[in-house]
């Protein structure tokens, strides 16, 4: 599919209950509580991807020491593989590396290929694994990086 004119942006509270809906029905989201999205959202660690108007993806992350770890992605069904996630991916790396990052750091199910093409497509690294990591199914996390030097 080709790609599609999205925004990026800072996510505001308002963006919550999209947010929340788009995670709901998400199978690989992270499913987080509110209160940890308003948290991220506070600290500025959550951006959203917004096309016609409405809020269609989010990335959100966590950030300690120069060290950043992508924590959720998620793209609307509808309109995976239209190089949402990739613009999602690509303005984190964006911010952190202005941010005077030193790693970017996240993991992900070894089953989702998508997401795996996706970070490799935007320069991180399987650098390893965490045995039987998930849960329902147990799975394998792929660990990815992205150094400053990369």
């Amino acid at each position: 599919m080709a790609n599609m004119a999205v925004s990026i942006r800072e996510a505001t509270i308002g963006d919550l209950p999209a947010i929340l809906a788009l995670e709901q029905v998400s199978p690989t989201a992270a499913h987080w509580w509110l209160n940890q999205y308003e948290t991220r959202i506070a600290q500025e660690q959550v951006i959203a991807a917004e096309h016609d108007g409405v809020v269609c993806g989010f990335l959100c992350w966590r950030a300690a020491a120069g060290e950043w770890e992508i924590e959720n992605v998620v793209v609307a069904a509808e309109l995976q593989r239209r190089g949402i996630g990739a613009a999602l991916v690509r303005t984190a790396i964006e911010k952190w590396r202005t941010s005077g990052g030193t790693a970017l750091l996240l993991e992900v199910r070894e089953s989702n290929e998508a997401a795996r093409i996706l970070y490799e497509k935007c320069g991180l690294r399987d650098v390893g694994r965490r045995r039987g990591y998930y849960g329902g199914p147990p799975e394998d996390a792929v660990l990815y990086r992205l150094a400053e030097k990369c």
